[in-house]
């Protein structure tokens, strides 16, 4: 059984309360620190909500290019390791994809309103659409 509301759920509406609410009744730098405020409060609520999923896809996408298990930490050191030795770069198969991945999720996460992630993801919508 779950719990109803879900932490996410909380941290969205303080988050919209603070929006909808306190934001328009002050001015200044106290209004730019809640801003800031309130950037944090969404960006942990996308965590909550987003990165539990990207984080096993990542896992999995990890454990096939090392070809082994392990945490997604120790996997992703490992990956970083080898890129760096030389040992793994860009032409080794699923590297390029893994790592494009990955970016989009976690911009997903961090910058869902950067510029150059709306386009992408709106490209592969219509690619995805196309192909349907």
């Amino acid at each position: 059984m779950q719990d109803e509301p879900r932490p996410d759920e909380l941290i969205k509406s303080v988050a919209d309360f603070l929006r909808e609410q306190i934001v328009p009744q002050i001015s200044g730098h106290a209004a730019f620190k809640l801003r800031v405020g309130i950037n944090a409060l969404d960006l942990v609520t996308r965590q909550l909500a987003l990165s539990g999923e990207s984080d096993a896809e990542e896992h999995a996408s990890l454990k096939a290019l090392l070809g082994h298990d392990g945490s997604l930490f120790n996997l992703n050191a490992e990956l970083a390791d080898r890129i760096a030795s030389g040992a793994v770069d860009l032409s080794t198969p699923g590297v390029k994809d893994h790592l494009w991945r990955t970016t989009l999720a976690k911009l997903a996460v961090d910058q869902p309103n950067y510029a150059s992630y709306r386009r992408e993801m709106q490209g592969s919508e219509s690619k995805e659409a196309a192909s349907s």
